[in-house]
């Protein structure tokens, strides 16, 4: 699965949703929470948050450890445990708001880690945010340990 990429659309961005989002992070800079503001702007942690779209997550899709099943490729169905390993986020423009976001994920490496007897894998995944007007949003680079 090593270079493969999936892509998923998450919808639009919409104003009621980008404010609850930051007034959920305790966020106190109104140019997130007031939307008749000039300079409004949706927050920028917003888009690497988005995993399933504005519907969310259903409970069937959750892994017992409290990720998606198919949070981190290759890994779905089987019974092993994971965990944030790490994240880098390059936001490169505010989420426009209307517009139709994607998002692309590829598995960029796998790597053994560890000493014998408590090895784990430490799966690198990158993620790129996209408009459909207005290019790339945001690209994250994201590690997950799977034990």
């Amino acid at each position: 699965m090593i270079g493969t990429e999936e892509r998923r659309h998450l919808g639009v961005v919409r104003v009621d949703e980008a404010v609850a989002f930051a007034r959920a992070c305790a966020e106190d800079d109104p140019r997130f929470l007031d939307p008749a503001r000039p300079d409004f702007s949706v927050h920028p942690m917003y888009l690497p948050s988005l995993l399933r779209g504005p519907r969310g997550g259903l409970d069937d899709e959750y892994r017992t450890d409290g990720m998606f099943a198919d949070e981190v490729p290759g890994t779905a169905g089987l019974e092993v445990r994971l965990m944030a390993g790490g994240q880098d986020i390059a936001f490169h423009r505010p989420p426009p708001l209307g517009e139709q976001i994607e998002a692309s994920r590829t598995i960029e490496r796998v790597e053994r880690k560890g000493r014998p007897g408590s090895e784990f894998l430490l799966i690198t995944v990158t993620k790129t945010y996209r408009a459909a007007t207005t290019g790339v949003l945001a690209a994250v680079t994201e590690r997950f340990i799977v034990r």
